[in-house]
């Protein structure tokens, strides 16, 4: 029986209207918390570089010099994590342009380092070449929703000349207008990179104020800290770059069985690096960004297109939310070799859930193969999933139309509403996606029109994009002094003098 008297609809009008996933229960993540604190207390992790143990041991860790082990007392991690700014923004070379980790918004970050490229013409893999360089990095640069830069191709076949790093920053803040995110190997390197954003941005300050690059730690899985490319980093420590903390720990691999297990050492790896950034430089940014993955069981091979991966970006967003941190997550994936069904399925299945969970940064759109093959196409078809995935983010409004009622007396019974204004409006506001790509009409139209199919459409939305991008104007003086710093590199001329004061620290 319904009930009598007055009686209302139980609307709460301000609850949030975004929807939410959870594949980490708090009690699971205050779990994984505790052992990684207990890993890094007991085993702790091999740190190659003299500088990296005797910072840590002044921060209060065991240093075991001997064997170059470090272990890290908890308290050592809750000094670090109380140091670590909650919140702050990524910049670019566009001036305005700014990016806020806070939660409020989540960007693409585009693979990277594919060593070959499918051919759109041939259908065949080919080498990657400096040409797929510059239109990758121009296609990045045309969709807002890719707010940090990778580089997409390897063109120099593992055998970099002088200088490739140097003129790979330089070039990709040429042509591209926002965040770029990258690392060095080793502290001359870091000299030369130092030098770069000096020029472009104006010094030290300037770069510190807007945030350009971020510098991506990758520890070494499971536990080690790499001597020169530890040392890189501490060489620009001073220069208050953000840190993204990007452990690769692969499942039945490098990590032990089970996800949770590979949850709990990525966590581990992160806070060990989060250790050392803020006790070199306390209150570095920084991101929380393991590279959680699974093996291929079969082949023992990274195994890209694993569903699994889609809740190990879950959980990564959800370990970084529990520390406070911004959160960069790694999925979406595929094994496919072509733009596909295989693709497609992979791709939606591998970004549902991580795009559910908000991270700040998702690592993963353009690439074939398992990461090793870039196709322009999929890269555009993988920012229409992401696109797709924003809207399921974004949910259905908690508050119900005012005019339902009004809107069905107008019409009355049988009526439509096709061409109510409100309808018009919400076409224009969201109320569901409009796709970009794809087919949408009948099978006559279809067919009529030479059946056509989203990878065909992905191929002439590419053309027309680049066809119609520019690259972003850069000052001439800078433009100059950048090519300057780019010829110097490119005939091995001395990594220049930075004066940063862990160059001179002594073990």
């Amino acid at each position: 029986m319904p009930p009598t008297g007055s009686w209302e609809l139980p609307i709460d009008r301000g609850a949030p209207v975004t929807t939410l996933v959870e594949v980490l229960p708090m009690a699971r993540r205050e779990e994984v918390h505790e052992q990684a604190l207990a890993i890094l207390a007991r085993t702790g992790l091999l740190v190659e570089s003299d500088q990296a143990r005797a910072i840590l041991g002044a921060a209060g860790a065991t240093v075991d010099q001997s064997g170059r082990r470090v272990r890290l007392p908890r308290a050592v991690v809750e000094a670090a994590l109380a140091a670590a700014p909650r919140t702050f923004s990524l910049g670019g070379s566009r001036l305005g342009w700014e990016l806020s980790l806070d939660g409020s918004g989540c960007s693409l970050v585009a693979d990277g380092e594919a060593l070959q490229t499918l051919d759109a013409a041939t259908g065949e893999r080919r080498p990657a070449t400096e040409l797929d360089w510059e239109r990758s990095t121009d296609l990045l640069d045309a969709m807002e929703e890719v707010g940090v830069y990778w580089r997409m191709v390897n063109f120099d076949g593992g055998d970099p000349l002088p200088g490739a790093a140097v003129r790979g920053w330089a070039g990709a803040f040429t042509r591209f207008s926002r965040h770029v995110q990258d690392s060095a190997s080793d502290p001359d390197e870091a000299a030369w990179l130092l030098e770069v954003l000096g020029a472009l941005f104006g010094g030290r300050e300037e770069v510190r104020r807007r945030r350009p690059f971020s510098f991506l730690l990758c520890p070494l899985t499971p536990l080690v800290l790499e001597g020169p490319y530890t040392d890189a980093w501490l060489a620009t420590a001073d220069w208050g770059l953000p840190v993204a903390a990007m452990p690769m720990p692969m499942m039945g691999l490098s990590a032990p069985v089970g996800l949770l297990s590979t949850i709990t050492l990525g966590t581990a790896e992160v806070l060990a690096t989060l250790c050392l950034v803020q006790a070199a430089a306390p209150g570095t940014p920084f991101i929380f960004a393991p590279a959680l993955s699974v093996m291929e069981p079969r082949t023992g091979r990274f195994g890209g297109g694993a569903v699994e991966h889609a809740l190990l970006g879950a959980a990564t967003t959800e370990m970084a939310r529990f520390y406070g941190l911004p959160a960069q997550a790694s999925t979406g994936g595929t094994d496919a070799h072509l733009p596909g069904a295989q693709a497609g399925a992979e791709r939606a299945t591998g970004w549902v859930l991580p795009v559910l969970a908000w991270p700040d940064l998702l690592v993963g759109p353009g690439l074939l193969g398992g990461s090793t093959v870039l196709s322009l196409e999929q890269l555009l078809l993988d920012v229409e999933g992401f696109r797709r995935c924003v809207r399921l983010r974004r949910g259905i409004d908690s508050a119900l139309e005012d005019a339902v009622a009004d809107a069905l007396d107008e019409a009355g019974p049988g009526g439509d509403f096709l061409s109510r204004p409100a309808t018009r409006r919400a076409t224009h506001d969201g109320e569901w996606y409009i796709d970009r790509l794809g087919v949408r009409d009948g099978w006559e139209r279809w067919e009529a029109a030479g059946r056509a199919d989203i990878v065909g459409d992905a191929r002439l939305a590419v053309a027309d994009l680049l066809a119609a991008h520019r690259p972003p104007p850069m000052d001439e003086a800078v433009a100059r002094e950048l090519a300057t710093i780019v010829a110097r590199a490119s005939v091995g001329a001395a990594a220049p003098v930075q004066s940063s004061l862990f160059r001179r620290t002594e073990p």
